[in-house]
């Protein structure tokens, strides 16, 4: 998810080089690249990094974990939807004023749950997405629908293709930081996508005996370490340099980079194809769980949070929800955040200022079905 600044030669930092090459020469450099970091030693595999915020273990399924983060019983469920991706979902509660869960709870949420993405044993190749959508609905109903959702990148999508499958279940949705129409922008992510022979992605599983194998495509997406600088900034730290606080938010940062988690073989191919590759969710052919997910059926408030500097999620591609559903715009909440993609769930300044808003405006009483046409106030944009 993270691509610091560095003069590391991998995909990632070749972003500018890319815009300029064929589609041939970058798949060519992409899976000559992945194909010689796969056949390389794994190094040493870095401990799972811990969540930063007290809570207790509410359900367990192979594939997710729910946690329960709930300071009192009274309150609207709101359930926290987590990348599954690269990284492990800790990216939302890191440390000390760099926690969203944290964030979240101290602006009102009594009632918060949040998914923590399991990495997928060699049994799990070819689980897919519907399997992690179904999970996802088991999570749902062990909360006790209807919640609030919060979709974070990757978890973003999830979120907003389940408000569309199962309505009825979610009050009020906030994706953040999410590929919605990736059609609408151009993002590394998208780029590499276009430009990628299907093969390429294919051979990534294959390698990896079935699984995206996460340690492999971290050599390949970044270093395996970032300069302090870079951190600081990322994560909007405040901190003197040199200072045994900043050296500790350092550390913390680098224990949650360093960790990495396996995906199926059959889901990371199906997002490449469906998500990317074709666009299937703007395009209205997404199909889940049996059925074909229509964007335009969705009516609950949505609140969307950009960041302004995302080099993996073009903002455009996630406004474009604007236009994809039937919510009323003024049941629309819409904020681009002054930082890079990580900085949306770690950064210190919007953490501090712009999250408690979204709150703010979740705790809100929402319209009825009936009132789905009627305008609702919303907090002013940052």
């Amino acid at each position: 998810m993270y691509e610091p600044a560095s003069r590391h030669p991998n995909v990632a930092f070749l972003w500018p080089a890319m815009l300029a090459a064929s589609t041939s020469e970058i798949a060519a450099l992409f899976a000559k690249q992945f194909t010689s970091l796969a056949l390389a030693a794994d190094g040493e595999v870095a401990s799972q990094p811990k969540w930063a915020t007290p809570h207790r273990l509410a359900l367990e399924l192979k594939t997710v974990q729910l946690l329960d983060f709930t300071m009192q019983p009274a309150g609207l469920p709101c359930l926290l939807c987590t990348p599954f991706a690269l990284h492990g979902s800790t990216v939302s509660d890191l440390a000390t004023d760099h926690s969203l869960v944290a964030a979240l709870r101290d602006a009102g949420l009594t009632r918060l749950f949040v998914t923590d993405w399991r990495s997928a044993s060699s049994e799990m190749r070819s689980f897919g997405i519907d399997s992690y959508l179904a999970d996802l609905n088991v999570l749902v109903d062990e909360i006790g629908a209807p919640i609030d959702l919060i979709g974070l990148c990757q978890g973003g999508w999830m979120a907003l293709v389940y408000a569309a499958r199962f309505p009825g279940k979610v009050r009020k949705l906030v994706v953040a930081g999410a590929p919605v129409d990736t059609r609408a922008g151009t993002s590394l992510l998208s780029a590499l996508a276009d430009s990628t022979v299907p093969e390429v992605f294919e051979e990534v599983v294959r390698l990896g005996d079935g699984l995206m194998r996460g340690r492999k495509v971290l050599n390949l997406w970044g270093p395996t370490s970032a300069e302090g600088e870079d951190i600081a900034k990322l994560l909007q730290s405040d901190e003197p340099a040199g200072s045994d606080a900043l050296a500790h938010l350092e550390t913390s940062f680098r224990d949650w980079y360093a960790w990495t988690v396996d995906l199926p073989g059959t889901f990371f191919l199906e997002v490449v194809e469906k998500l990317y590759r074709h666009n299937e969710i703007a395009s209205g052919i997404f199909q889940v769980l049996g059925k074909r997910i229509d964007l335009a059926t969705v009516c609950v408030p949505i609140f969307l949070l950009a960041a302004r500097d995302d080099e993996l999620v073009a903002p455009p591609q996630l406004f474009a929800v604007e236009r994809l559903v039937a919510t009323p715009p003024r049941d629309i909440g819409k904020v681009t955040a002054n930082c890079r993609h990580l900085g949306l769930f770690m950064g210190k300044r919007v953490l501090r200022d712009i999250w408690p808003d979204i709150v703010r405006w979740l705790i809100k009483p929402a319209p009825v079905a009936s009132e789905c046409n009627k305008p609702m106030s919303l907090p002013s944009a940052a």
